[in-house]
């Protein structure tokens, strides 16, 4: 994946530059928002919820074996990234094994998998959109004492050309411990036979792999959104500073990791606003595309970011050092170069599902503009 400039609807109509965003607010209120600055809102930070396996080194994967394996229990997610760079077509598979009692019930309860590509862009926004739509029905699996077998066949059915990308990301609850392991094999292989006799392969210069405990971060303002007090203001996701990286362990030799990306981390951001707002994504770190998923008085929906094309966030000039450290302390400029994708008006408040797409670069601001009264 790439992150922080290398890795990993109903309210959306357009996504434009800024300039083609500034010209419609200068209609609606008469001001114009060239070279205005944005004030950085403050939020509560806080990790809950269940433990994410992360398997994504290698990305690139160059030999037959096991990309990475824990044992979790309780709720939980996986997320796997990786892409086929053996030089001939090979097979990915998700294994569960029964490790602790007599019966474990695993209930899969959201997911997500591309169809492998090498518009790696395309792969990642395909997988997110679809697990924002989250229209997943529940499934089973149930496994006696030592027995194993496949997460999800469909993961297995995939064939992976030279060069192609494969990406999934999916929820579940075991009721007890289930050892977790993502392996390549041979197309003809038994994926269950070859784990017998797979070796773990080591992770790459990235090390983006492991288990985080409090999969899942919310994000509230400190403060309602004023617009007359706050003007246009911006919250900022995966810097490391204002919102860090989750670390964790890599179980396959007990190494301290660090998710660069927080990637498989699902945010729910809370907006409580005094006014009507408009909500816009903007990239700061390059290429980027994804999708979110909002929640306003009931209704929910999926937002892809951007709409109407793959990608954005090319035509982003990159920041200096002493811009970026501004942004980061809460002084950002707005431009006619700063890309924007619309999420939508509310009023009153509104939450959003976000979580960093794989194969797009970070970070993001959520910029907020005084909407029409």
């Amino acid at each position: 994946m790439s992150f922080a400039g290398k890795f990993f609807a109903t309210a959306v109509t357009f996504v434009t530059s800024l300039a083609s965003a500034i010209t419609g607010f200068a209609a609606d209120t008469d001001k114009n928002y060239f070279s205005t600055s944005m004030r950085k809102l403050e939020v509560n930070s806080v990790d809950i919820g269940g433990t994410l396996i992360f398997s994504d080194s290698p990305e690139y994967v160059r030999e037959n074996g096991i990309l990475y394996e824990d044992t979790v229990s309780g709720p939980a997610r996986i997320l796997f990234y990786h892409l086929n760079d053996t030089g001939v077509k090979k097979r990915i598979a998700v294994i569960v094994e029964n490790v602790s009692g007599p019966e474990n019930t695993i209930r899969i309860t959201r997911g997500a998998l591309s169809s492998p590509g090498d518009d790696f862009l395309k792969v990642g926004k395909n997988t997110q959109s679809d697990y924002m739509k989250d229209d997943f029905e529940n499934s089973y699996i149930y496994l006696k004492r030592g027995e194993r077998t496949l997460f999800q066949k469909n993961i297995s059915e995939k064939v992976l050309k030279p060069g192609s990308l494969i990406y999934g990301v999916y929820d579940f609850n075991a009721s007890a411990p289930v050892k977790i392991s993502v392996v390549m094999y041979p197309v003809a292989a038994d994926p269950l036979k070859f784990i017998n006799y797979a070796e773990i392969l080591p992770k790459d210069e990235l090390k983006l792999r492991g288990t985080f405990k409090n999969m899942n971060r919310v994000l509230t303002l400190k403060k309602p959104y004023n617009a007359g007090r706050d003007g246009v203001g911006y919250i900022l996701i995966g810097d490391d500073v204002n919102d860090l990286y989750k670390t964790g362990i890599d179980a396959t030799d007990g190494t301290e990791v660090k998710n660069f990306g927080n990637y498989g981390i699902n945010y729910t951001l809370h907006f409580r606003t005094l006014s009507n707002t408009r909500y816009c994504l903007s990239p700061l770190g390059g290429y980027y595309a994804g999708a979110m998923k909002y929640n306003y008085r009931g209704k929910v929906g999926m937002i892809p970011t951007p709409a109407g094309k793959i990608f954005f966030g090319d035509k982003t000039p990159e920041e200096s050092e002493s811009v970026a450290k501004a942004r980061e302390e809460g002084i950002a400029l707005f431009t006619d170069k700063t890309e924007i994708t619309e999420l939508g008006s509310y009023e009153g408040g509104v939450s959003f599902e976000y979580s960093p797409p794989g194969a797009s670069n970070l970070p993001v601001s959520i910029i907020l503009f005084p909407g029409e009264e």
